[in-house]
């Protein structure tokens, strides 16, 4: 490993240490969350991870290079991003006094159902690979840039630093409004005592197709997406590659939105009969200006 980590970074020690701590932080909590969610069958362990992880990857490169503007900047915006995400966790019920225990995702429980699954047995193994593991991995995956502006410290700050900043704190606001839109729809239609009449068309449909979810279906996803591939542009404005080897964690992070869309999808589908007409008039992820509902 630590041979692989050194062809990696070009034969720098440092960044090749603090990746192997990276690793050992990962591997450490992929087994705690597995163990974790097999005593308790509760599979949302990494869920209430997802946003302390890459701070404290952000924490422990910064300790290494705590002079790096460019490494503050992307620390600070990983803070702002990762405790606002924990405190809309929270509110949705993901935490509780006994670590453990909160919520779990509904899609979990839908997967356990499937025939593929179907089972103790190969749901851990699934639990094990996929939930823990890869999600995890994931995780570290993108937030790589972390290392690659480690690694080039010493090229000055400049512009191309701050545009992707400037990108990823815009679509942090994004996704704040998008998930306070979905919040408040939530909590109305739990209480079932409309307190909004502009969300009336919502809640008689069963789901949120008002405010940012009148333009993209998943708004709060695109922005995460985009969130990350922002801040992949740190990397590109430290090594001066516009395509690295961190582009991965990015790629992949795409690619996982992409799949959980669609069985989220599946299941509105089956629930509300408008669904599939609001699928063919507001698109995914990229809005359409030119798209006539």
């Amino acid at each position: 490993m630590e041979n692989i980590l050194l062809n990696l970074f070009a034969g720098d020690i440092q960044i090749a240490n603090i990746a192997q701590t990276w690793i050992g932080l990962m591997m450490v909590v992929t087994l705690v969350c597995f163990i974790v969610s097999e005593i308790t069958q509760n599979y949302s362990q990494v869920d209430k991870l997802w946003s302390l992880m890459p701070i404290a990857y952000a924490g422990i490169t910064l300790a290494a290079f705590p002079a790096s503007p460019r490494l503050w900047l992307m620390t600070i915006l990983v803070a702002v991003w990762g405790f606002r995400l924990s405190y809309n966790f929270s509110r949705k019920g993901g935490y509780n006094k006994i670590p453990w225990r909160g919520e779990e995702d509904y899609r979990w429980k839908i997967m356990r159902e499937q025939p593929a699954l179907n089972g103790r047995f190969r749901f851990g193994i699934f639990n094990l690979l996929f939930i823990s593991f890869y999600q995890q991995l994931l995780i570290m995956l993108f937030s790589t840039p972390l290392l690659v502006a480690a690694q080039f410290n010493d090229k000055p700050f400049s512009i191309y630093d701050t545009i992707p900043a400037l990108f990823m704190a815009i679509f942090i606001i994004t996704e704040t409004i998008a998930d306070n839109q979905l919040f408040s729809f939530q909590q109305q239609k739990k209480n079932q005592r409309p307190k909004e009449t502009r969300l009336e068309e919502s809640l008689r449909k069963g789901f949120m197709s008002q405010g940012l979810f009148s333009s993209v279906r998943h708004p709060n996803f695109a922005s995460e997406q985009a969130i990350w591939l922002s801040f992949y542009f740190f990397s590109v404005a430290a090594s001066g590659d516009l395509l690295n080897w961190t582009a991965i964690g990015v790629l992949l992070l795409i690619l996982l939105f992409q799949g959980s869309s669609v069985l989220t999808e599946n299941i509105s589908c089956n629930k509300y009969p408008q669904y599939a007409a609001y699928q063919k008039t507001v698109p995914r992820f990229i809005p359409n200006p030119f798209h006539r509902r």
